[in-house]
Protein backbone atom coordinates (compact mmCIF):
# COMPACT_ATOMS: atom_id res chain seq x y z
CA UNK A 1 0.00 0.00 0.00
CA UNK A 2 1.42 3.41 -1.01
CA UNK A 3 -1.08 5.59 0.86
CA UNK A 4 0.90 6.84 3.87
CA UNK A 5 -0.36 10.42 3.41
CA UNK A 6 -3.97 9.22 3.54
CA UNK A 7 -3.26 6.92 6.52
CA UNK A 8 -1.55 9.74 8.41
CA UNK A 9 -4.51 11.99 7.67
CA UNK A 10 -6.92 9.33 8.97
CA UNK A 11 -4.85 8.99 12.14
CA UNK A 12 -5.03 12.74 12.82
CA UNK A 13 -8.80 12.77 12.19
CA UNK A 14 -9.18 9.96 14.75
CA UNK A 15 -6.91 11.76 17.24
CA UNK A 16 -8.54 15.19 16.88
CA UNK A 17 -12.08 13.97 16.28
CA UNK A 18 -12.81 16.56 13.59
CA UNK A 19 -11.74 17.37 10.04
CA UNK A 20 -10.89 20.96 10.99
CA UNK A 21 -8.69 19.82 13.89
CA UNK A 22 -6.80 17.38 11.69
CA UNK A 23 -6.37 20.02 8.99
CA UNK A 24 -4.84 22.44 11.51
CA UNK A 25 -2.36 19.84 12.81
CA UNK A 26 -1.38 18.76 9.29
CA UNK A 27 -1.25 22.28 7.89
CA UNK A 28 -3.58 21.48 4.99
CA UNK A 29 -7.04 22.59 3.83
CA UNK A 30 -9.99 20.72 5.32
CA UNK A 31 -10.99 19.68 1.79
CA UNK A 32 -7.68 17.80 1.51
CA UNK A 33 -8.47 15.89 4.69
CA UNK A 34 -11.90 14.85 3.38
CA UNK A 35 -10.38 13.82 0.04
CA UNK A 36 -7.75 11.66 1.78
CA UNK A 37 -10.36 9.92 3.94
CA UNK A 38 -12.65 9.24 0.96
CA UNK A 39 -9.73 7.89 -1.12
CA UNK A 40 -8.53 5.58 1.66
CA UNK A 41 -12.01 4.20 2.32
CA UNK A 42 -12.48 3.60 -1.40
CA UNK A 43 -9.13 1.81 -1.66
CA UNK A 44 -9.84 -0.42 1.35
CA UNK A 45 -13.52 -0.94 0.59
CA UNK A 46 -14.62 -0.22 4.17
CA UNK A 47 -15.86 2.71 6.21
CA UNK A 48 -13.15 3.92 8.59
CA UNK A 49 -15.28 6.56 10.34
CA UNK A 50 -18.80 7.22 11.47
CA UNK A 51 -19.73 10.81 10.62
CA UNK A 52 -21.89 12.66 13.15
CA UNK A 53 -22.70 16.21 14.18
CA UNK A 54 -19.77 16.46 16.61
CA UNK A 55 -17.16 15.05 14.24
CA UNK A 56 -15.71 11.68 13.24
CA UNK A 57 -15.50 8.44 15.28
CA UNK A 58 -13.44 5.48 14.08
CA UNK A 59 -15.28 2.27 13.17
CA UNK A 60 -13.90 -1.11 14.23
CA UNK A 61 -12.01 -1.40 10.92
CA UNK A 62 -10.75 2.14 11.33
CA UNK A 63 -9.51 1.46 14.85
CA UNK A 64 -7.48 -1.54 13.62
CA UNK A 65 -5.79 0.53 10.91
CA UNK A 66 -5.16 3.48 13.18
CA UNK A 67 -3.36 1.40 15.81
CA UNK A 68 -0.67 0.68 13.24
CA UNK A 69 -0.72 4.27 11.97
CA UNK A 70 -0.24 5.67 15.46
CA UNK A 71 2.77 3.47 16.21
CA UNK A 72 4.37 4.34 12.87
CA UNK A 73 3.68 8.06 13.22
CA UNK A 74 5.10 8.09 16.76
CA UNK A 75 8.29 6.42 15.57
CA UNK A 76 8.77 8.82 12.67
CA UNK A 77 8.07 11.86 14.89
CA UNK A 78 10.50 10.77 17.60
CA UNK A 79 13.17 10.02 15.00
CA UNK A 80 12.70 13.41 13.36
CA UNK A 81 12.88 15.16 16.73
CA UNK A 82 16.11 13.41 17.66
CA UNK A 83 17.66 14.23 14.30
CA UNK A 84 16.64 17.90 14.56
CA UNK A 85 18.12 18.18 18.02
CA UNK A 86 21.40 16.35 17.46
CA UNK A 87 23.04 18.61 14.93
CA UNK A 88 26.39 20.10 15.83
CA UNK A 89 26.27 23.59 17.28
CA UNK A 90 23.20 25.66 18.05
CA UNK A 91 21.33 26.02 14.80
CA UNK A 92 18.16 24.97 13.06
CA UNK A 93 14.85 25.60 14.82
CA UNK A 94 14.18 26.23 18.50
CA UNK A 95 10.47 25.75 19.31
CA UNK A 96 9.36 27.34 22.57
CA UNK A 97 5.77 27.36 23.81
CA UNK A 98 4.03 29.27 26.60
CA UNK A 99 0.91 31.25 27.33
CA UNK A 100 0.95 34.56 25.44
CA UNK A 101 0.93 36.49 28.72
CA UNK A 102 4.56 35.53 29.33
CA UNK A 103 5.72 37.09 26.06
CA UNK A 104 7.02 40.33 27.67
CA UNK A 105 9.32 38.23 29.86
CA UNK A 106 10.38 35.60 27.33
CA UNK A 107 10.68 37.56 24.09
CA UNK A 108 13.70 39.70 25.11
CA UNK A 109 15.52 36.55 26.24
CA UNK A 110 14.75 34.61 23.08
CA UNK A 111 15.68 37.58 20.88
CA UNK A 112 19.09 37.91 22.58
CA UNK A 113 19.63 34.15 22.37
CA UNK A 114 18.90 34.18 18.65
CA UNK A 115 21.24 37.14 18.14
CA UNK A 116 23.99 35.21 19.92
CA UNK A 117 23.36 32.23 17.61
CA UNK A 118 22.65 33.62 14.09
CA UNK A 119 22.14 30.13 12.65
CA UNK A 120 19.10 29.63 14.87
CA UNK A 121 15.45 30.21 13.95
CA UNK A 122 13.22 30.79 17.00
CA UNK A 123 9.58 29.74 16.79
CA UNK A 124 7.54 31.04 19.74
CA UNK A 125 4.24 29.15 19.92
CA UNK A 126 1.59 30.76 22.12
CA UNK A 127 -2.01 30.05 22.93
CA UNK A 128 -4.12 27.85 25.17
CA UNK A 129 -3.50 24.65 23.17
CA UNK A 130 -1.16 22.24 24.95
CA UNK A 131 1.61 21.60 22.45
CA UNK A 132 2.75 17.99 22.74
CA UNK A 133 6.48 17.58 23.24
CA UNK A 134 6.30 13.85 22.54
CA UNK A 135 5.19 14.66 18.99
CA UNK A 136 8.01 17.14 18.44
CA UNK A 137 5.63 20.13 18.55
CA UNK A 138 8.01 22.04 20.86
CA UNK A 139 11.50 21.71 22.34
CA UNK A 140 10.83 23.72 25.52
CA UNK A 141 7.47 24.44 27.18
CA UNK A 142 6.83 26.94 29.99
CA UNK A 143 3.74 25.75 31.83
CA UNK A 144 1.83 27.16 34.78
CA UNK A 145 0.01 25.50 37.65
CA UNK A 146 0.49 21.97 38.95
CA UNK A 147 3.68 20.19 37.89
CA UNK A 148 3.16 18.36 34.56
CA UNK A 149 3.25 14.60 35.03
CA UNK A 150 3.79 13.14 31.55
CA UNK A 151 6.24 10.25 32.04
CA UNK A 152 8.54 11.06 29.08
CA UNK A 153 9.04 14.72 30.02
CA UNK A 154 11.75 16.32 32.15
CA UNK A 155 10.10 18.87 34.46
CA UNK A 156 12.09 21.55 36.33
CA UNK A 157 10.85 24.35 38.62
CA UNK A 158 11.28 27.67 36.83
CA UNK A 159 9.94 30.50 38.96
CA UNK A 160 6.91 31.47 41.02
CA UNK A 161 4.74 34.18 39.53
CA UNK A 162 3.39 36.33 42.34
CA UNK A 163 0.20 38.29 41.76
CA UNK A 164 -0.94 41.64 43.11
CA UNK A 165 -4.48 43.02 43.28
CA UNK A 166 -4.42 46.35 41.45
CA UNK A 167 -6.51 49.11 39.89
CA UNK A 168 -5.78 51.93 37.47
CA UNK A 169 -5.27 55.45 38.81
CA UNK A 170 -8.38 56.50 36.90
CA UNK A 171 -10.47 53.88 38.69
CA UNK A 172 -9.10 54.96 42.08
CA UNK A 173 -9.87 58.63 41.32
CA UNK A 174 -13.48 57.74 40.49
CA UNK A 175 -14.20 55.11 43.14
CA UNK A 176 -11.43 55.15 45.72
CA UNK A 177 -9.90 51.99 47.18
CA UNK A 178 -11.77 49.31 49.14
CA UNK A 179 -11.21 49.68 52.88
CA UNK A 180 -11.03 45.91 53.31
CA UNK A 181 -12.45 42.70 51.83
CA UNK A 182 -15.86 43.49 53.30
CA UNK A 183 -15.91 46.65 51.17
CA UNK A 184 -15.58 44.63 47.94
CA UNK A 185 -19.37 44.82 47.54
CA UNK A 186 -18.95 48.53 46.74
CA UNK A 187 -16.42 48.04 43.95
CA UNK A 188 -16.16 46.54 40.47
CA UNK A 189 -13.80 43.72 39.56
CA UNK A 190 -12.21 42.19 36.47
CA UNK A 191 -12.31 38.39 36.56
CA UNK A 192 -12.14 35.23 34.50
CA UNK A 193 -15.02 34.19 32.29
CA UNK A 194 -14.94 30.75 33.93
CA UNK A 195 -15.60 30.78 37.68
CA UNK A 196 -14.06 27.30 37.81
CA UNK A 197 -10.68 28.53 36.53
CA UNK A 198 -7.93 26.69 38.42
CA UNK A 199 -5.69 29.75 38.78
CA UNK A 200 -5.36 30.36 42.54
CA UNK A 201 -5.92 34.12 42.29
CA UNK A 202 -9.10 33.57 40.28
CA UNK A 203 -10.39 31.11 42.88
CA UNK A 204 -9.64 33.67 45.61
CA UNK A 205 -11.53 36.41 43.77
CA UNK A 206 -14.58 34.18 43.25
CA UNK A 207 -14.54 33.33 46.96
CA UNK A 208 -14.21 36.93 48.21
CA UNK A 209 -15.92 39.23 45.68
CA UNK A 210 -19.71 39.11 45.15
CA UNK A 211 -20.45 37.54 41.77
CA UNK A 212 -22.54 40.56 40.78
CA UNK A 213 -19.51 42.83 41.34
CA UNK A 214 -17.30 40.94 38.86
CA UNK A 215 -18.60 43.18 36.11
CA UNK A 216 -15.94 42.57 33.46
CA UNK A 217 -14.96 39.02 32.51
CA UNK A 218 -12.49 37.71 29.97
CA UNK A 219 -10.53 34.58 29.08
CA UNK A 220 -6.85 35.35 29.67
CA UNK A 221 -4.50 37.37 31.87
CA UNK A 222 -3.49 39.74 29.08
CA UNK A 223 -7.09 40.78 28.45
CA UNK A 224 -7.61 41.14 32.21
CA UNK A 225 -4.62 43.46 32.44
CA UNK A 226 -5.92 45.60 29.58
CA UNK A 227 -9.34 45.88 31.22
CA UNK A 228 -7.78 46.86 34.56
CA UNK A 229 -5.61 49.51 32.87
CA UNK A 230 -8.66 51.02 31.17
CA UNK A 231 -10.52 51.31 34.47
CA UNK A 232 -13.01 48.45 34.12
CA UNK A 233 -12.36 47.39 37.70
CA UNK A 234 -9.94 45.94 40.22
CA UNK A 235 -8.12 42.78 39.26
CA UNK A 236 -5.02 40.64 39.43
CA UNK A 237 -1.78 41.50 37.63
CA UNK A 238 1.57 39.70 37.85
CA UNK A 239 4.00 41.52 40.15
CA UNK A 240 6.64 41.69 37.42
CA UNK A 241 4.15 43.31 35.04
CA UNK A 242 2.77 45.74 37.62
CA UNK A 243 6.33 46.94 38.32
CA UNK A 244 6.57 48.12 34.69
CA UNK A 245 3.27 50.05 34.62
CA UNK A 246 3.14 53.47 36.31
CA UNK A 247 -0.63 53.79 36.02
CA UNK A 248 -1.40 50.90 38.40
CA UNK A 249 -2.18 51.30 42.10
CA UNK A 250 -1.79 48.36 44.46
CA UNK A 251 -5.05 47.44 46.20
CA UNK A 252 -3.66 44.50 48.17
CA UNK A 253 -0.03 43.31 48.19
CA UNK A 254 0.95 39.90 46.84
CA UNK A 255 -0.14 36.99 49.00
CA UNK A 256 1.34 33.48 48.81
CA UNK A 257 -2.05 31.89 48.17
CA UNK A 258 -2.33 33.84 44.89
CA UNK A 259 1.01 32.65 43.50
CA UNK A 260 1.33 30.49 40.38
CA UNK A 261 4.31 28.13 39.97
CA UNK A 262 5.85 27.89 36.50
CA UNK A 263 7.73 24.91 35.11
CA UNK A 264 10.26 24.26 32.36
CA UNK A 265 9.28 21.13 30.46
CA UNK A 266 11.37 19.27 27.88
CA UNK A 267 11.10 15.84 26.32
CA UNK A 268 13.59 13.27 27.57
CA UNK A 269 14.83 12.58 24.00
CA UNK A 270 15.84 16.22 23.46
CA UNK A 271 16.60 17.42 26.98
CA UNK A 272 20.36 16.79 26.77
CA UNK A 273 20.89 18.16 23.26
CA UNK A 274 23.29 21.15 23.06
CA UNK A 275 20.62 23.48 21.70
CA UNK A 276 18.07 22.80 24.43
CA UNK A 277 20.65 22.81 27.23
CA UNK A 278 22.13 26.10 26.02
CA UNK A 279 18.71 27.75 25.89
CA UNK A 280 17.65 26.45 29.32
CA UNK A 281 20.85 27.79 30.89
CA UNK A 282 20.38 31.15 29.16
CA UNK A 283 16.74 31.40 30.23
CA UNK A 284 17.42 30.47 33.86
CA UNK A 285 20.19 33.06 34.08
CA UNK A 286 17.90 35.76 32.67
CA UNK A 287 15.08 34.83 35.07
CA UNK A 288 17.32 35.61 38.07
CA UNK A 289 16.81 39.30 37.32
CA UNK A 290 13.03 39.16 36.99
CA UNK A 291 10.78 40.81 39.58
CA UNK A 292 8.40 37.96 40.27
Amino acid sequence: MDSWDEIRTAYQVARMGTVSGAAEVLGVHHATVIRHIDALEAQLGVKLFQRHARGYTATEAGADLLLVAQATDDQFTQLAGRIRGQGEGISGELLVTSLVGFSPLLTPVMARFQQDHPGLVVRFLTGDRLFRLEYGEAHVAIRAGAAPDQPDNVVQPFFVQNMTLAASRGYVERHGLPKDVDDFANHSFVGHENDNSRAPFNRWLVAHAPAARITYRTMDNQSMRDAILYGAGIGFVPVWEASLIDDLVEVLPAQPEWSVPLWLVTHVDLHRTPKVQAFLTYLKDAAKGWTC
